[in-house]
């Protein structure tokens, strides 16, 4: 997305702007990472994302669709692979009229493949990208309405158990198993008062080798993956649930509410309060 940039780790990207696109797929130089949930379609060729500690397979003509406030990257890229991205605002996926679990799963982490190639859908894709490039506003809200349908399908595929399939690792590289082994902690404790050390240690790693695997793998730190990792938890609840603020400045991981409302209004540019109530205006 041209309006969005992991270099500092902030979205420069409106929350609230669908957009569909056409590029080449290619390997990210570094993670990133924004507020909205993204759908893949690959017309050609493979790719692989590191998302959420597992290394997630992307195939021709089948759509996935994962939270990409969820730091993510892509590892591995067939050469000249067409890739279609949808980037649907998280206010209109919590809209959609969809199993609470299956959409809760999607907020938590789940990458969620299409069981297989859709008759059509390529088509369908192509058409999406082509009538949303076109610009008549009668013509992109069709793609909006087709886009959630479709999102709908594949989250019902998903909650049926017909979706979710796991893929070998394509690639076993030192730096992959330790980024995969991290990622995977981070997941289960980042409540706790976790520090470099003490993360390594738990992952039975050196910290040296911790951080050059983080930055090898994801070009950033441990620490500032726990801190995202962190924002896209508290995002989560913000949006889903009515705890108090204080309960899911803690819950996070971030030890005091000042500490969370200094980070969320830093990396996302809106208040904990302004995000949870934007998000239940739909």
């Amino acid at each position: 997305m041209e309006e969005e940039t992991s270099v500092s780790g902030k979205w420069v990207a409106s929350p609230r702007s669908f957009l569909i696109e056409q590029h080449v797929a290619d390997t990210m130089t570094s993670a990133h990472w924004h507020d909205h949930i993204e759908i893949n379609l690959l017309l050609e060729g493979a790719m692989t994302y590191l998302f959420n500690g597992k290394q997630e397979h992307v195939g021709t003509g089948r759509l996935v669709l994962f939270w990409a406030a969820i730091p993510h990257q892509t590892i591995l890229v067939t050469p000249d692979s067409p890739l279609i991205c949808v980037y649907l605002p998280l206010v209109d996926f919590l809209a959609l009229p969809i199993d609470v679990t299956a959409r809760q799963d999607v907020l938590q982490g789940a990458f969620v493949h299409q069981a297989g190639p859709s008759e059509g859908i390529s088509a369908s894709g192509a058409r999406w990208v082509r009538e949303w490039s076109g610009g008549d506003p009668a013509r992109r809200q069709l793609v909006i309405d087709e886009v959630a349908l479709a999102v709908r399908r594949l989250i019902l595929d998903h909650a049926d158990g017909e979706a979710r399939r796991s893929v070998a690792a394509a690639s076993t590289s030192p730096s992959i198993r330790h980024a995969q082994a991290l990622t995977e902690l981070i997941g289960r404790q980042y409540s706790e008062a976790l520090t470099l050390h003490s993360i390594a240690k738990l992952a039975r790693i050196h910290p040296t080798t911790a951080n050059r695997a983080f930055r090898d793998v994801f070009g950033i730190s441990v620490m500032e993956y726990l801190t995202r990792f962190r924002l896209s938890r508290s995002m989560q609840r913000l949006a889903e649930t009515d705890d108090p603020i204080v309960q899911i400045a803690h819950g996070s991981g971030f030890g005091s509410t000042a500490r969370f409302y200094h980070v969320f209004k830093e990396r996302t540019g809106s208040t904990p309060r302004q995000f949870r109530m934007a998000a239940r205006i739909r």
